[in-house]
């Protein structure tokens, strides 16, 4: 039995930061720390001052953490 996720399209959303703060548990500062070192999704520029992060690639970001727990 696999425990990776596949993801429809209708699964997919773009995230804005209160929602990926909410999923990691990580602040604004972390987050954007992380993405600078290369550990963590890029965000998508969505407008002049508006980014988000793709759905799956942040529940991806996700399960590759806990499973390293394992």
């Amino acid at each position: 039995m696999s425990t990776e996720h596949t993801f429809s399209i209708a699964d997919r959303r773009i995230l804005r930061r209160a929602e990926v703060e909410a999923k990691t548990g990580f602040k604004r500062a972390h987050i954007y720390n992380l993405m600078k070192d290369g550990k963590f999704p890029k965000a998508l520029r969505l407008g002049i001052r508006a980014v988000g992060w793709d759905s799956a690639e942040i529940d991806q970001w996700i399960t590759e953490r806990l499973q390293e727990r394992a």
